[in-house]
């Protein structure tokens, strides 16, 4: 089965960036559809990101203008640049994996990482 291992989490100061790494292993992922979401404590998960097999993207309100999706597609593997980052940015963030194409809000998802730690903070 495909698994989903993010990286690149941490503590960060207001304002600090950070780049989340996920990346595929097992059979071939066909990259159709690669996420970010978000799950802050007492929250419900968020979508956060979204790139597309053709490379479209998608961000929710609260992080368009400082968050990046990207994807290098033959290393199976997708990232989120975060820049300026704010205390209300904390929260775990899993990646996600879709074997075909989605609708840019879509949560339905193939795969799923375990998520790493976001914490932002002075």
């Amino acid at each position: 089965q495909v698994q989903l291992v993010e990286s690149g989490g941490g503590l960060v100061q207001p304002g600090g960036s950070l780049r989340l790494s996920c990346a595929a292993s097992g059979p071939r992922f066909t990259s159709g559809g690669m996420g970010w979401f978000r799950q802050a404590p007492g929250k419900e998960r968020e979508l956060v990101a979204n790139i597309s097999w053709t490379g479209d993207t998608y961000y929710s309100d609260s992080v368009r203008g400082r968050f990046t999706i990207s994807r290098d597609k033959p290393k199976n593997t997708w990232y989120l640049q975060m820049n300026n980052l704010k205390p209300e940015d904390t929260a775990v963030y899993i990646c996600a994996g879709a074997e075909f194409r989605l609708s840019p809000t879509s949560r339905d998802y193939d795969y799923w990482g375990q998520g790493t730690q976001v914490t932002v903070a002075s």
